[in-house]
């Protein structure tokens, strides 16, 4: 049987500005993991004193969300991006005005794993968390989005489905041997399943990716499945986090999960979602309706975007009003997103971070005992 925890946190923390500067002067390898190392510690002791049961290293070792995987495959360019929209401004309901993500890479040759995916990070990690090792890696459904190029990778990769699949069963093959390696809880991050939420991205998918959002869907749900498959192991959770976006507080897409929501709980093989509800472009809590018994909804109710820290009923009556649609033994509290899907993180800072999972112990803590 797989423990629940009930005080969950998405895995990615702020970086410090040493951290970041010794990244930009480019500093000697031996030194740059040596002050890595220094601050995982550091982040451990933090998620332990703060009363967490399951640890991560909090990316630390990343350039951002999904490095792990760039960094171990060959056949990226980082050079090169493809071109999306993000909303600058949280409050603005037009279309954004364009922005280029800075963690896009284009694939243009035959993907070949090099190293484990998470072989810098797993190690150190197991050695040293207090508890349940938590690792995170990027669904494979991340990549045709931004990595996808045409007059580029479909010279390598026919579409993006043959992205999708290619990268999929790279992720496959790693995660067998990953979840016999000492973890206790496997999370694949997933923010493309938004798409389907919002009418201006499956647009997007139509026009600019070529695909049918439908067939897409059903091809995304097989690939993270295929993953999941992978790495069911007893005694393993498995999760899956979806948000609408999170690059340095920014986002890029609206929309309950109502258009999603009875394929994706019951057709993904994992033990727990980790859903974004901290603010109203996320929806109502009535799509939970679909989740079966023996999953877990962890409820994002604690905003990684903003500094303000949110207050304790608050959060207490969103709880009990999800507890409404899905009994509370399945329901879970955590941040909607990490607090650095890239290294330079959002625009808060380290004791608002501190101080929003302190949060979310000690909500957990009160409503689950």
């Amino acid at each position: 049987m797989t423990p629940v925890y009930r005080a969950d946190h998405v895995g990615s923390f702020l970086r410090p500005p040493d951290l970041l500067e010794a990244r930009k002067a480019q500093i000697p390898s031996a030194d740059l993991h040596a002050l890595e190392d220094h601050h995982i510690l550091r982040v451990l002791e933090r998620q332990k004193d703060l009363g967490f049961e399951v640890f991560t290293d909090g990316e630390l070792r990343r350039s951002n969300f999904m490095s792990d995987f760039t960094d171990a495959v060959e056949g990226f360019d980082s050079q090169d991006a493809v071109s999306r929209k993000w909303n600058e401004d949280e409050k603005e309901t037009a279309a954004p005005p364009a922005r280029v993500s800075s963690i896009n890479g284009i694939v243009t040759g035959t993907l070949r794993q090099r190293e484990p995916l998470t072989g810098r990070e797993l190690p150190f990690l197991r050695e040293h968390a207090p508890g349940s090792v938590k690792m995170t890696l990027p669904s494979a459904t991340q990549f045709p989005a931004i990595s996808f190029k045409y007059g580029i990778t479909d010279s390598v990769y026919a579409d993006p489905y043959a992205l999708l699949s290619a990268i999929a069963n790279i992720t496959a093959e790693d995660v067998k041997t990953l979840s016999s390696s000492g973890i206790s809880y496997l999370q694949i991050d997933a923010p493309r399943y938004s798409y389907y939420l919002d009418a201006k991205w499956t647009a997007w998918m139509e026009k600019e990716l070529r695909v049918d959002p439908a067939q897409m869907l059903t091809a995304s749900l097989n690939a993270d499945n295929a993953c999941f498959r992978a790495a069911r192991r007893p005694g393993i959770t498995l999760a899956i986090h979806l948000c609408r976006g999170n690059n340095r507080s920014h986002w890029y897409a609206e929309g309950g999960y109502d258009a999603i929501a009875e394929r994706l709980f019951h057709e993904l093989a994992v033990d727990r979602f980790l859903l974004e509800y901290d603010d109203a472009r996320s929806g109502s809590f009535a799509p939970l309706r679909f989740v079966p018994k023996g999953k877990t909804v962890v409820l994002g109710l604690i905003s990684t975007k903003r500094a303000e820290l949110e207050r304790k009923q608050d959060v207490l009556k969103r709880i009990d009003e999800a507890a409404g649609v899905l009994p509370l033994e399945q329901l879970a509290v955590s941040p909607q997103c990490g607090f650095a899907s890239t290294m330079e993180g959002n625009l808060l800072t380290e004791d608002d971070q501190w101080a929003k999972l302190k949060l979310v112990a000690e909500v957990a803590r009160e409503v689950w005992g």
